[in-house]
Order: C-alpha cells, then sequence, then structure tokens
C-alpha cells in the first residue's frame, strides 16, 4: 500500500487580509517568500496567522512584513520564546525589490500583505501594491457590493 495521492482541491490558504480590498485600490499583485521560525512554521499549518493590521515596509534594501500575528500553539517549544507579533523578513528578488522600493518612495504607493498560503510545501504571501480609498470610493464599493447581493436574490426568487 503507496501514499494517498494528494486532493488537487486543497486549500493551501492560511489567512487573507478581507480589507484590504475594502481599504485600498490594488494595482498589482507580487508573491514573495517569508522567513520564518520553527514554531512560526507550525502555527502556520494550524492557520493561526491574522494579516488585517499588517503592513510591508522597505529597510535598508530588504522587504519587512509588520503586524503580522502569529498565536503560538500550546505545544510550542519550552526553550524558545514566541513573539506573535515580531518583525519578518520578506524573502523577494532584488530588482523586485528595487522596483516595489521605487513605486513606494516615488509614487506614494503602499505595499500590503493580502494573503498567505503554502506553495510546494513553503509559505508565501500575496503582496499588493495599493493606494489608499477615499470615503466617496469606499461607499461606491459598499453600493456595489448590496447591488450586487440583491440581484443575487433577485435572480434566485425568479428561477
Amino acid at each position: 500500500m503507496g501514499k494517498k495521492p494528494k486532493s488537487k482541491t486543497a486549500d493551501n490558504t492560511i489567512a487573507r487580509n478581507k480589507s484590504a480590498r475594502f481599504e485600498f485600490f490594488i494595482e498589482e499583485t507580487l508573491e514573495v517568500g517569508l522567513e520564518l521560525q520553527g514554531w512560526e512554521v507550525k502555527s502556520l499549518r494550524e492557520k493561526k496567522l491574522q494579516l488585517t493590521e499588517s503592513y510591508v515596509f522597505i529597510k535598508h534594501g530588504e522587504l519587512w512584513l509588520s503586524g503580522a500575528h502569529i498565536a503560538p500553539l500550546p505545544s510550542a517549544s519550552t526553550h524558545v520564546r514566541a513573539e506573535p507579533t515580531r518583525v519578518r523578513k520578506l524573502l523577494a528578488h532584488r530588482n523586485e525589490i528595487d522596483r516595489l522600493a521605487g513605486l513606494v518612495e516615488r509614487k506614494g504607493y503602499t505595499l500590503i500583505a493580502l494573503s498567505a498560503y503554502w506553495s510546494r510545501g513553503r509559505a508565501k504571501i500575496s503582496l499588493g501594491v495599493a493606494k489608499g480609498k477615499k470615503l466617496h470610493d469606499k461607499r461606491a464599493t459598499q453600493k456595489e457590493r448590496d447591488w450586487s447581493r440583491d440581484k443575487a436574490r433577485i435572480m434566485k426568487s425568479r428561477g
């Protein structure tokens, strides 16, 4: 008897930042790696990650994720002190980091963590290059969301 084949529809998503698309216009996305400690990997396997308050900044030519909360498991190692909200290094190619630095410094964009997921056994973060929405833009988004929900209800009741 061999191993059972993995399901093709397995959900590799660890966490999503749902408020990011409401608060910002996402211009483009980029996939970067995440440098983790051992206990953090175990917590991510249990989907103990929150990205809602997180943001990405560039310091000394490196990408850093701040504000992400990885909850330590109760079975975590006792000799390692777990810091749930420490600043974590993101892994990307030099030319990508330089391009992002240009967008952030010159054009006023913001880097936001949109989602975290597993890709071939490695933790990845989907970064969004974003511009902030104004209040009237948020209202328009809410109005569009409400209309699509009402439209679906109407179509469901007719059919």
